[in-house]
């Protein structure tokens, strides 16, 4: 212990005579080990912490598969009457449930505001296995006899109602109903797991089942459901045991869906949850692990370098006794002085990378709320640090340990020179840096050329001078039908009234919001291919000039006019994709559809326009199939599905074109609404390009960050070579000099040197670009339209490498070419 105590004060006195050399090292780490600790705090939160519920790997979702529609990521939902069925008929889980996300107006608590709630069943709770920190949860009786009850997130209870203690039994105002809060629920309760910051739920009510969804509902499938198994079951158990509730859910189906067939799934809840983020994270782990390692590369090479000029002091104290072992552990613990320096150093940049940078994580990455330095990730970044000293330490440690008296001697003569082992290894560590700085530039070039393509795709619409908001009619003070049309017909005609408005329309579904839903349809005489799923389409509701206020032309037939309204024949508006379909090469307008499958007995609309590709999600997503209907004549559309009392129109998006700034039409447009309804709260008041920037964040963000890790990685390897090359050309001042005395030319001592440089450069980029071919597969979730092994890039990134190799040789290759052979020899 004594020893070691001792090693530590000599290896921190020699650290303090070399400022520059420790300030180096430790901001090298730091940079490495910070980022690192930063993109594994983001892995821990994300991937591999347990999900917030008790015995979480028990938790599994149950969802429908319908035959012939393709599902992404998202976990399936189910039918209102099927959640029922599966809650009453299911044997392998111990309990079940159901939820349905939804939104509210707040009232009563503050300035009114549009909330994200969600509805469960009462059974929810016990499920997820939490009690709230307040209060109590729904009974079965309040869920089926639709009390209005209500249970607060401790952060709404936090920030709308200060904390009150005496929260419980007071009367809040949802859709302006009165609802009583009964519990609130604990600091980290989170559901549903929905990605993102922006869509978390504030409440939870009673899911409390209307008459209306159990008997129309059964062709939509806008629930979700959560099951916790019996012990010993498994989810392809639970998932066979599902399969007669849904054959007594099919056999329930009305006639217009007795075609339909769903299958059960059962997958685990933290797999659906992460699913989407996994390749986002493991990317972004492997890039930082790329800087960490060129971080330590370079370290090893410092303390290399270090080694060489202490070689004649190393000699001496093995001369005079010192052991081998001793030597080494001095070494070891001058590394672990410097690695722990920077691990501590790096903690303090990855909190204050953390708590800055979350706000501009993707929203797709669900769990961020769960992101946070913690103790597993405070002893990553520790034990990162301890495990970084020693690898970094161990080749300098032993190349000290192993230091040959006699040799070292010899060469600290009037040689000059250092060992070629030690010369060989440095250059292997620049070459390795190189070579993984390489695969980063690469994936970075990737990723920038499949943003450029994303953003170079043509939307099929304008969003320049437009001003989107979102607004929802509460259904107490909105209950007729004449009540929401006076509303929306008032507020669009003050709207175009207002100096410089050219056009003002509302859809229930913004273009290239990423907004998912979609029904299906069935095209008059249309008789699909053997085999071939449902007739799909994303089904947006307008009303007035919405199609001009988007800026989306009518390439065929005409627009909606207000004679289109109910009572009056029904029409539709189609896309191309949907028209080169159904009637590939024939003009659309004057064809029939109806809503549902074909064996549903439904009103026929037809078609009086066509417009061109509209984006209906991300620009990097293919275009779905799109039929517009007016409002006005969504009842009707939906002939015997449409539930008794369907309102229409009561919401959506307002979408204002005008010659002002976007920004500048904000303040008029709240004012209009307010004048209308005091209380109603307007959400997303942003303008069309901000909307279309939202949706390209995710890819954005990707791109930002590997870029910014690519950038670090090459400045530290350019770091690396600039050492190697300029410590190499110091420790042959006296050749450079006696070549100089016998004739050579100095451009000669200059191209000598740049070749060098060059030597390493082409080493690096021959071992990247093999290696680069083995990462590309990770890369290939996240690109748009370019190869994972695009060749631009590929030779781009090559070219840039050995430039930049070039580069950081020249400063060492004049230094080496300027020398004075008489001053330099008489140094020696």
């Amino acid at each position: 212990m004594e020893s070691l105590l001792q090693d530590m004060r000599y290896a921190l006195r020699l650290l303090l005579k070399s400022p520059g050399f420790t300030l180096t090292a430790v901001l090298t780490l730091a940079f490495g080990i910070g980022a690192t600790t930063a993109i594994f705090s983001i892995v821990e939160g994300v991937l591999l912490r347990p999900l917030p519920f008790p015995d979480q790997a028990r938790l599994v979702t149950l969802g429908d598969i319908l035959e012939g529609v393709k599902y992404g990521a998202d976990a399936p939902g189910v039918t209102a009457p099927g959640v029922r069925i599966y809650m009453r008929d299911t044997r392998a889980f111990s309990s079940l449930g159901g939820y349905q996300s939804s939104t509210y107006e707040l009232s009563g608590a503050g300035e009114p505001a549009e909330i994200n709630a969600a509805r469960l069943t009462a059974s929810m709770f016990p499920v997820l296995g939490v009690s709230p920190l307040m209060g109590r949860g729904f009974t079965q009786q309040e869920d089926d006899g639709s009390e209005q009850v209500a249970l607060l997130s401790y952060q709404t209870w936090q920030s709308r109602f200060h904390g009150d203690s005496q929260i419980l039994g007071r009367k809040i105002l949802l859709d302006r109903k009165p609802y009583e809060i009964i519990g609130v629920m604990p600091r980290d309760f989170e559901f549903p797991l929905v990605p993102g910051q922006l869509n978390r739920s504030e409440l939870w009510v009673p899911m409390s089942f209307t008459q209306a969804e159990l008997v129309q509902g059964a062709g939509n499938w806008g629930y979700s459901m959560i099951g916790r198994l019996k012990s010993g079951v498994t989810p392809a158990q639970a998932q066979q045991d599902a399969g007669d509730a849904a054959r007594e859910i099919m056999r329930n189906f009305p006639p217009a869906l007795s075609s339909r067939r769903i299958h059960p799934a059962v997958q685990p809840l933290d797999e659906t949850t992460v699913a989407q983020a996994r390749p986002l994270v493991r990317t972004l782990f492997f890039a930082v692990t790329v800087v960490l390692f060129i971080g330590c590369a370079n370290l090893a090479g410092l303390l290399l370098v270090r080694v060489i000029r202490r070689r004649r002091e190393i000699s001496v104290r093995l001369a005079l006794g010192a052991s081998g072992a001793a030597i080494l552990r001095q070494s070891l613990v001058e590394a672990l002085l410097l690695s722990i320096s920077g691990g501590v150093l790096g903690l303090a940049l990855a909190t204050l990378a953390l708590r800055v940078g979350v706000s501009f994580l993707p929203e797709t990455l669900p769990r961020v709320s769960s992101i946070a330095l913690n103790w597993q990730v405070v002893a990553f970044a520790l034990g990162l640090a301890v495990l970084t000293g020693l690898l970094c330490g161990l080749i300098p440690a032993f190349a000290a340990a192993r230091t040959g008296v006699n040799e070292a001697l010899k060469e600290g003569g009037r040689t000059g020179t250092a060992g070629g082992g030690h010369a060989r290894l440095r250059s292997a560590l620049v070459v390795a840096e190189l070579a993984v700085a390489l695969v980063l530039l690469i994936a970075s070039g990737l990723l920038l050329r499949s943003f450029e393509k994303m953003r170079a795709v043509g939307l099929g619409f304008r969003t320049d001078h437009t001003l989107t908001a979102a607004y929802n009619l509460p259904r107490q003070q909105y209950s007729t039908q004449a009540a929401i049309d006076a509303f929306n017909l008032t507020m669009r005609t003050r709207l175009e009234q207002l100096p410089g408005v050219q056009a003002v329309g509302v859809t229930s579904m913004l273009p290239a919001a990423d907004v998912e839903f979609r029904g299906t349809f069935t095209p008059e005489g249309y008789v699909p291919p053997k085999g071939s799923g449902l007739n799909l389409a994303w089904i947006p509701q307008v009303i007035g000039n919405y199609f001009q206020a988007q800026g989306i032309p009518i390439i065929r037939g005409r627009d909606f006019t207000p004679a289109d309204r109910e009572g009056a024949p029904l029409v539709v508006i189609v896309n191309r994709t949907l028209a080169e379909h159904y009637w590939p090469g024939q003009d659309p307008i004057g064809k029939r559809l109806h809503r549902g499958p074909k064996e549903a007995d439904l009103p026929w609309l037809t078609i009086v326009g066509e417009i061109g590709e509209v984006k209906d999600q991300a620009a990097d997503v293919p275009t779905e199939e799109q039929l517009y209907i007016p409002a006005s004549q969504a009842k009707a559309d939906a002939g015997s599905f449409a539930p008794p009392g369907m309102l229409t129109g009561r919401g959506g998006s307002i979408v204002v074109r005008g010659q002002l700034p976007p920004e500048q039409m904000a303040n008029s447009l709240l004012a209009v609404v307010h004048s209308l309804d005091q209380q109603l709260p307007l959400t997303q008041v942003e303008s069309m390009d901000r909307v279309i920037s939202e949706g390209q964040a995710p890819r954005r963000f990707n791109t930002a960050l590997i870029s910014a890790f690519a950038g670090a990685a090459i400045l530290l390897a350019l770091l690396g070579i600039y050492s190697v090359i300029a410590f190499s050309t110091a420790l042959r001042t006296q050749e450079m000099a006696i070549r100089l005395a016998l004739g050579s030319q100095r451009s000669s001592i200059l191209r000598m040197i740049l070749i060098s440089g060059a030597k390493l450069g082409l080493a690096g980029c021959a071992i990247g670009a093999i290696a680069a071919i083995f990462a590309a597969r990770l890369l290939r979730s996240l690109l748009f339209e370019v190869d994972a092994l695009d060749p631009i890039v590929l030779v781009l990134a090559v070219v840039s490498i050995l430039v930049l190799a070039l580069s950081a040789s020249v400063i060492p290759a004049r230094r080496a070419a300027s020398v004075e052979p008489m001053e330099a020899l008489r140094t020696e």
